[in-house]
């Protein structure tokens, strides 16, 4: 579904990704973990359009996509949460939602038919899907953190994604929250049939959930492989995970 080769981008002078190289096959739960400021925000951030590669391809379904805005890589089929939560404020949990369904089915709203009265039933069988129907009438700002973030992957959602794209999608939660977190991301890759990408710091997560693990250091991809081989790949745990036995 998505293959990422060669992708290359610098910042004055700072390499913050070489070289890097990523596959996603469809169905996949796909993680990508490193150290801070190994390239993992920056190489989303290259695949959904926030910013141009200077060299290398990001392929979707066999179409390079790189360089594309943002809204066409969405209209493709990509969505994504981000690092930090980027909802709208000051609408309710449903209008939040009801948005992104709305941009999805390219209505066209006019004086005669009011917006509030459109795609009712779809934003609400999302926000069921994510456990947040019961708070459909809230304001954004009276939501705990945990439930800001499950929120903007409720916003992804609505635009019918292939692939999903989470970053750190447990930041910041509590570990209640972050359980309730890990139990929707099973659901939407094995209930909802969704493909997904994540980085995230947490471990116990990521050997959890995922059935592929990247690892990046120095902006580099220096393996992909099962939670397994990566756990005992040597340059892996020098890197990253405290080193080996």
């Amino acid at each position: 579904m998505l293959r990422v080769e060669g992708i290359y981008k610098t910042f004055d002078g700072f390499v913050a990704v070489n070289q890097a190289n990523l596959h996603v096959e469809k169905g996949d739960v796909v993680a990508v973990i490193g150290p801070n400021g190994a390239g993992k925000t920056t190489l989303f951030n290259l695949i959904t359009g926030q910013l141009k590669p200077d060299r290398g391809k990001v392929l979707f379904k066999g179409k390079n996509i790189a360089g594309l805005p943002p809204y066409k890589i969405c209209d493709l089929g990509i969505s994504r949460s981000f690092q930090i939560v980027n909802i709208f404020n000051r609408l309710t949990v449903f209008q939040n939602v009801q948005v992104a369904v709305l941009s999805q089915r390219k209505k066209i709203l006019n004086m005669f038919y009011p917006a509030q009265n459109m795609a009712v039933d779809r934003t609400n069988e999302i926000l069921e899907s994510v456990g947040l129907l019961e708070k459909a009438d809230l304001t954004c700002n009276a939501l705990s953190h945990g439930d800001r973030k499950v929120l903007e992957m409720a916003l992804a959602l609505g635009t019918e994604p292939e692939l999903l794209i989470l970053d750190e999608p447990t930041a910041g939660m509590s570990p209640e929250e972050t359980a309730v977190t890990i139990k929707l991301i099973n659901k939407l890759s094995k209930d909802l049939g969704i493909t997904i990408l994540f980085c995230e710091h947490d471990m116990g997560l990521v050997f959890s959930i995922a059935n592929k693990i990247m690892v990046m250091q120095m902006g580099e991809s220096i393996i992909q492989d099962t939670p397994e081989a990566v756990k005992n790949n040597k340059r892996v745990q020098d890197a990253y995970l405290g080193g080996g036995d």
